[in-house]
């Protein structure tokens, strides 16, 4: 493909998508609460590798000292 012919296409599709934008701007915006709702399963799985991935967390108190925090003794 010839460099004229991909400007072409690049400027078509600009204006393919804004004018997508503009007629159905209200429908995707609308749409966006229950997305970011759906989206919470996969960001559950995804960051704890399934209801697996808590085995390796040791619930119990944690000594002083030991999280990393400088004490003011």
């Amino acid at each position: 493909m010839d460099r004229r012919f991909k400007i072409t296409l690049a400027m078509f599709a600009v204006i393919a998508l804004v004018l997508l934008w503009g007629e159905h701007k209200v429908h995707l915006l609308g749409a966006l609460p229950w997305l970011i709702l759906l989206a919470c399963p996969l960001i559950h799985i995804f960051m704890h590798g399934g209801h697996g991935g808590h085995r390796g967390h040791n619930h119990q108190a944690e000594q002083p000292g030991k999280s990393g925090e400088q004490r003011d003794d």
